[in-house]
């Protein structure tokens, strides 16, 4: 967990230091830190420090409900589309769910460290509701980045690394659930345990094919950074 979680961080700093501040970069940045902080929510669930177990659920939920809106928006962006119903769509569920989780009392009522994953104990009628949000929306995003990367030439492949990324992140929590029915109460860790595919897949394939990167000498990383 801890090792997903600098590794994501310090994608999200890379892609601040060597591409310019466009909306695709502040959206695949936001995605990078949103996945490297459930990663230290879950880190310190298990390791028990600062807050309650349950205040870094709280925050853990809160990070992990933003991937499915911010995806939505980034594809948009890709693709060069004007699509405001679906975007604000995509963040007005989000931030329901993202208020339900942080402010509702019995939310989230519980936590366990296990071997490989956190186990998370959440209000039951939410269960079915944020399945339906979550896989929604990412299902979602794969389909129409597939879909527009034959009609956006000069982002195609990114696109298409965007329907790749968010398959190395959906269909191996899939097969382990399969395999094991018994980790569904774990689906948020093994999913953003297995998202850090999905942060390679940003970093190496979407930015370079969607950004041109920006040459820096010393002095002006110096002068970006106020050094």
């Amino acid at each position: 967990m801890l090792a997903t979680f600098f590794i994501e961080f310090a994608f999200a700093f890379y892609v601040i230091w060597r591409y310019k501040m466009t909306t695709i970069t502040r959206l695949v940045t936001a995605t990078l830190l949103t996945l490297g902080t459930f990663q230290l929510a879950e880190y310190m669930i298990c390791g028990g420090l600062g807050w309650t177990h349950v205040e870094w659920a709280r925050l853990g939920y809160a990070s992990i409900v933003l991937l499915p809106a911010l995806g939505i928006h980034l594809i948009v962006a890709l693709a060069g589309k004007k699509a405001p119903l679906l975007v604000t769509s995509a963040y007005a569920s989000c931030l329901a769910f993202a208020a339900f989780f942080t402010l509702a009392g019995g939310a989230i009522t519980g936590q366990e460290c296990r071997a490989n994953y956190a186990y998370f104990d959440t209000h039951d009628a939410s269960v079915i509701p944020f399945a339906l949000y979550y896989y929604g929306w990412m299902l979602t995003g794969t389909l129409l980045a597939w879909k527009w990367s034959g009609k956006a030439s000069k982002k195609a492949e990114a696109l298409q690394w965007m329907s790749i990324g968010y398959l190395l992140f959906m269909l191996p929590t899939t097969t382990v659930n399969i395999i094991d029915p018994s980790t569904i109460s774990g689906i948020p860790s093994i999913m953003c345990g297995f998202a850090v595919l999905l942060a390679f897949a940003l970093v190496v394939k979407v930015m370079p094919n969607s950004q041109v990167p920006v040459r820096r000498s010393l002095q002006s990383v110096k002068q970006r950074f106020g050094i």
